[in-house]
């Protein structure tokens, strides 16, 4: 029941409950599985996650045939994608080949090769990218036009186009119910595409290998074989979106080439070689950019005789998806271009706004009581007469004075143009100073587009915890910045005061210290077994909790390690709807008042209570106000939300939290969990402890995998200063 390595949690639609899949060096393994696909592609073993993903597949083939009307989650998607087709268009006009990598060799060298052959004009491929100098820009007007109009709503697959991919689906053994996903995957062409490479059916969420050789033997027959180089291509991009989702945004060749071998690939490497020739994935190279000189002429002798001819370079060779090479690219970029538009000033005040005065970039590290100090210079800042504004990843988190004024508003909020100020005609906020908190939980893609929505010469100052969980999209954004060293870095001295704020710190150093908690501030509730932990844990959330502290069940939030198991999200919102808000389900097993956790957009989760339902769908109120769940998504995108996993929860407080640790819990635990987990309590945490000396080991030995990342190189290249590495 452990979620994915790698710090990302499934919130996506179609990925809430891939917690129980396996999973490989390169990635996460496995995942949902398309209900009723053909035995010879696997289906006997799908997973408990496969078949909860399945059922929305079904629904869709028969609400395709009509075109949805706007929701909050359409108009939120397609802002988005308006906003990445700008950084494309601005990545276009600086598009270049690579150029480095002259010290590759074996494998690398000749993938490498490989590249340089699309480059000349004698093999066919995508563009590869180098960083470049951010070139001089217009400036922009100082007012905005407004807020945009809402957008459009996708348009929904044509009568056709679904009735093609059915003959196709059925032809291969697979259930036609999928064809509504096939097109929104592969465009009104999915029929054509599927028929001329069958196993592009990879690119449909939730199919896996062993099912698109299924599908691809029914089509091809006799022509089907592992070392086809159409399956090559698609498994090199299937391991890369596996990547993604444990955070990843490139991965090693050794890497990709190792999950290509368990796949049964023959000659892994040729594979890879392939992928890269035809465009599919990117291949970069990045090299030291401040090499060290050795001290003197018989230290460099003896450095060039211990250094062989094929000795690897001190960077490995990276394969990704032009998706995120892009988008961190464009960060990269846009990132650079604050730095080097802003017009220093000096500020008065403390090392925060003085760092803040004289750059376009500062990032600010701390806990939760360091929040404080970047609303502080927010309002400091308003008073110089700037134009500032503060955004948060949890609208719940936002107080009746911040939605009153717009002084701060919810992040997603501001990039879907549901809140924050008016844009200028080139998507420009009219901004002279951001505040991100909670800058951990930004992934590379939603930084690129909140860089990119930035005027030249505006502030940006990222502030966060780097001890808690990261995003659940791919990237590293605050990380990465904190360890390029291109900017000033301040660090809170402000602790987390009480018992709370002493425990979550001790964690944050390795260190599970027992703390005197006068207040039953802490209170560790041991358990035996699952059962026992569920029931232990309702009877915290509905009784003890509210007659000890005088708070409402849904002032309460539960934390569990992942979806599955006796002890899981699911198995907790049983208990606790069946004690707290019991009722038969009516409106697509919800009732009115049942507290959900609703993903609008993929990567994104916000909880939220019941309201009523109609013909459209249910109405639930979130922090972001009262929203409409389309009927045919109540399935794939909304779960009962009383118990939550960490990475759901991070960035939300509340005034209690009941973190449940049944004993198969440990194999989840880290100590970036067990921080996060603990320090979402304001008032009161109570621990449901089943997991003995796994939770002090987890705290002092285990750490969250390193994240494959390219925006650290690509920021110290831009904007490391002659000397520094």
């Amino acid at each position: 029941m452990t979620e994915p390595a790698g710090e990302t949690a499934p919130e996506a639609p179609e990925d809430m409950d891939r917690e129980d899949v396996g999973q490989e060096d390169t990635g996460q393994e496995g995942g949902a599985a398309p209900e009723g696909a053909p035995a010879s592609a696997g289906t006997a073993d799908a997973s408990e996650a496969s078949a909860e993903s399945a059922g929305p597949a079904e629904s869709a083939e028969a609400s395709a045939e009509k075109a949805p009307e706007v929701s909050e989650a359409q108009a939120e998607l397609v802002a988005q994608r308006e906003l990445r087709a700008r950084i494309e268009a601005r990545k276009a006009e600086k598009a270049g080949p690579v150029t480095s990598g002259t010290k590759l060799s074996g494998a690398a060298a000749d993938l490498l090769a490989a590249v340089r052959a699309v480059e000349g004009g004698s093999a066919s491929g995508g563009a590869f990218f180098a960083p470049a100098p951010e070139p001089p820009r217009p400036a922009r007007p100082a007012e905005a036009t407004g807020r945009p109009a809402a957008p459009a709503a996708p348009a929904a697959p044509t009568a056709g186009a679904l009735a093609g991919v059915r003959e196709v689906l059925a032809r291969g053994g697979a259930p036609e119910a999928l064809a509504g996903r096939v097109v929104g995957a592969l465009g009104e062409q999915a029929a054509e595409a599927l028929t001329e490479d069958p196993w592009r059916l990879l690119a449909v969420p939730g199919v896996r290998p062993e099912q698109a050789d299924g599908f691809a033997r029914a089509l091809l027959g006799g022509a089907c074989g592992p070392d086809d180089p159409r399956r090559a291509v698609a498994l090199t991009v299937w391991l890369l979106d596996r990547a993604a989702l444990q955070g990843h945004t490139a991965l090693t060749v050794d890497e990709v080439a190792a999950g290509l071998a368990r796949h049964q690939v023959p000659d892994p490497e040729t594979a890879v070689g392939t992928a890269v020739s035809e465009g599919a994935v990117l291949l970069f190279q990045e090299e030291d950019e401040a090499p060290r000189e050795p001290e003197d002429d018989e230290e460099g002798e003896a450095a060039a005789e211990d250094a062989g001819p094929d000795e690897d370079p001190a960077e490995p060779a990276l394969l990704g998806l032009d998706r995120y090479a892009l988008a961190e690219e464009s960060l990269a970029d846009g990132l650079a271009r604050l730095v080097r538009t802003v017009t220093p000033r000096e500020w008065d005040g403390g090392e925060l706004e003085r760092a803040v005065g004289g750059h376009g970039l500062v990032l600010h590290t701390g806990g939760e009581a360091a929040r404080a100090e970047p609303l502080e210079l927010a309002a400091a800042a308003r008073e110089r007469g700037l134009r500032v504004l503060v955004t948060v990843h949890d609208a719940e988190r936002l107080t009746e004075e911040e939605r009153a004024s717009g002084t701060a508003v919810a992040l997603a909020a501001l990039l879907s143009g549901t809140a924050g100020p008016g844009r200028d005609e080139e998507g420009a906020l009219a901004l002279d100073l951001l505040v991100v908190l909670d800058a951990p939980q930004l992934d590379v893609e939603t930084g690129a587009m909140l860089v990119e929505a930035l005027p030249d010469g505006c502030r940006l100052l990222l502030s966060g915890d780097p001890e808690v969980l990261g995003a659940t999209g791919p990237g590293a954004v605050f990380a990465d910045a904190l360890a390029a060293r291109v900017c000033p870095r301040v660090a809170s001295r402000r602790p987390d005061p009480g018992p709370l704020g002493e425990l979550v710190s001790g964690i944050g150093v390795g260190e599970l210290n027992q703390v005197d908690a006068p207040g039953k501030e802490v209170v560790i509730v041991p358990v035996r077994d699952a059962g026992e932990a569920v029931h232990r844990t309702v009877q915290l959330v509905a009784d003890s909790v509210p007659r000890a502290f005088g708070l409402t069940p849904e002032q309460t939030r539960v934390i569990t390690v992942g979806h599955g198991g006796s002890a899981g999200t699911r198995a907790l919102n049983t208990a606790l709807k069946q004690r707290l808000n019991p009722g038969p389900g009516r409106f697509g097993g919800y009732d009115p008042g049942d507290r959900v956790a609703y993903a609008p957009v993929p990567g994104r989760t916000v909880t939220g209570t019941v309201l009523g339902a109609d013909a459209e769908g249910l109405r639930v109120r979130t922090g972001d106000g009262e929203v409409l769940v389309p009927k045919e998504r109540v399935e794939s995108a909304l779960r009962h939300g009383w118990a939550l996993t960490a990475h759901q929860a991070a960035g939300g407080r509340w005034p209690a939290v009941v973190v449940v640790l049944p004993g198969d819990a440990a194999p989840g635990l880290s100590r970036p969990w067990v921080y996060t987990a603990f320090g979402r309590a304001e008032r009161h945490l109570s621990v449901v402890h089943g997991v003995d000396q796994a939770l002090p080991r987890s705290v002092a030995e285990v750490l969250a995998p390193a994240r494959t990342t390219r925006l650290r190189p690509l920021l110290t290249a831009l904007l490391a200063e002659p000397g520094e590495e």
